[in-house]
């Protein structure tokens, strides 16, 4: 806890964004306060809105996507969906590629795959901004090779990778490519042209709440259901629906959650796009001053995709870093490895991760102020 009096000053939205806009808070409220049935469960007149939510929901997700909303699965987390995605589309005895620059939501379910001895997997260095470069994946491929999987963005560094060079290799060569975008949907282009599969959760750049992710795949792409319950569709029959989206929503969906979605859609499509592009902007600038900060590293390149910034202190650990900024400045950042196993080892952090800020639409210059302040302190 902050034990100065300096505002509160939160700088984790790649964790999960904060403050989230009013109209999702209420959208929120009300799907939870005054509709409270389940979707696809019932034709009564609350079921049925509960369904409409969930509609609105796919439809805002579709056109961000710039996507048929008949391709667009709603399950019930990021996690639950790349785990959806990996398992779904692996076969024994294929040969998989992944990156350093990789999060644990794909990392993990890839070795849990390895360590069974059902595939083999190969993993592409990146450099120590976390950057990938695309010949390493044509490189790495094999004629086994069926499945690439990579993230859109660093959740450590904000950096982006070459997603339509990398998608152009692995199509040439007859595989599959699976976008993790946690850290990029609703920053940049959806890049869906070099993707057959992506996978983004509602509660970072969305504007949402957890318990949401989005799940697309290109036409004619079936991913083989690893959940298997109840859908609300053809409930008469023991085996699971082969709609795309049915196929991949066993459960009672989280309709607050749903109606968070939409309304953090909505938010975007009416100006928050811009908003989101400011951070960028803060990050930038933030990234600059704590660079000319003596003692001081920053990870990662100097114009980051997503509003990251990443940094350590020479002489401290990154967690009395990051507890000193909330005690100096009433800035609540992240500290260690970021769920991200692998990276830190590239970026030369290995010892205890970094220190990360990660700026949101409610952030403003004195953030960065707060930030490069409380930092300048530290030093001394």
């Amino acid at each position: 806890m902050a034990t100065s009096s300096a505002p509160r000053r939160y700088l984790d939205n790649a964790a999960t964004s904060w403050p989230k806009p009013e109209q999702v808070l209420e959208a929120w409220n009300q799907a939870a306060r005054n509709v409270g049935a389940a979707a696809g469960r019932g034709g009564h007149r609350a079921a049925v809105e509960a369904d409409l939510i969930r509609s609105r929901a796919r439809s805002a997700a579709a056109r961000l996507l710039g996507a048929a909303a008949d391709r667009v699965a709603l399950p019930g987390g990021a996690t639950l969906a790349l785990n959806m995605a990996i398992h779904g589309t692996v076969r024994a005895g294929d040969h998989l590629i992944c990156t350093a620059a990789d999060h644990n939501a794909t990392l993990r379910p890839l070795h849990w795959l390895v360590r069974r001895g059902l595939v083999e997997l190969s993993v592409v260095p990146c450099d120590a901004a976390g950057r990938v470069d695309p010949d390493a994946v044509a490189a790495a491929w094999r004629v086994s090779t069926r499945l690439v999987v990579c993230s859109h963005a660093s959740n450590v560094t904000g950096v982006s990778q070459d997603v339509l060079a990398i998608g152009s290799i692995v199509h040439e060569r007859g595989g599959l490519l699976l976008l993790d975008a946690a850290q990029s949907l609703g920053l940049m282009p959806p890049a869906l042209e070099a993707a057959d599969i992506l996978v983004a959760p509602a509660h970072k750049w969305l504007q949402g709440m957890a318990g949401i992710a989005i799940l697309w795949a290109r036409e004619g792409l079936a991913i083989e259901p690893t959940i298997q319950g109840g859908t609300g569709s053809i409930s008469e029959s023991v085996e699971m629906p082969t709609s795309f989206a049915d196929s991949l929503e066993a459960g009672t969906p989280d309709l607050p959650a749903l109606a968070a979605l939409a309304a953090g859609l909505a938010w975007r499509e009416a100006g928050g796009e811009r908003r989101l592009a400011e951070s960028g902007f803060l990050a930038v600038e933030c990234a600059a001053q704590l660079r000319a900060i003596s003692g001081v590293r920053v990870f990662g390149p100097s114009e980051p995709a997503a509003p990251i910034v990443s940094f350590s202190v020479e002489g401290y650990d990154p967690a009395e870093v990051a507890m000193l900024l909330e005690q100096i400045g009433g800035v609540q950042a992240r500290s260690g490895f970021h769920c991200a196993a692998l990276i830190h080892e590239h970026l030369g952090s290995a010892a205890g991760g970094t220190v990360r800020v990660s700026f949101g639409p409610c952030n403003t210059a004195d953030d960065v102020e707060a930030v490069v302040g409380a930092v300048a302190a530290i030093v001394g």
